[in-house]
């Protein structure tokens, strides 16, 4: 892989943060969490995030989540697995979501 299609896809790993009660309470131990893309591994995960925010960052871990069946009537769907990841920034480093410009 070139580095310059390296740089590409380290650019779309990450699909934005996942704002919950639970990532709230993640924040207080210097912890974000993202919903990232589902074939993304740790290492592009912590290049994405230093890239993109200018932070540094301690260690990375990702969960799998599976698509649950849901039926409407007789039709059955299911939606889509997706991965989420906690990402414990350094101690001094920050991003902050919900600042104003």
């Amino acid at each position: 892989m070139s580095a310059a299609v390296h740089k590409e896809r380290i650019l779309t790993v990450l699909e934005g943060p996942h704002l919950s009660e639970k990532s709230h309470i993640a924040a207080e131990q210097n912890q974000v969490v993202f919903k990232v893309r589902t074939d993304a591994t740790k290492k592009e995960i912590k290049q994405a995030v230093e890239l993109l925010f200018e932070v540094s960052v301690d260690n990375v871990r990702v969960i799998n989540y599976q698509g649950k069946q849901k039926r409407h009537g007789t039709t059955r769907g299911r939606r889509a697995s997706w991965k989420k990841a906690y990402v414990r920034l350094a101690e001094g480093s920050q991003i902050d979501f919900l600042a104003g410009e």
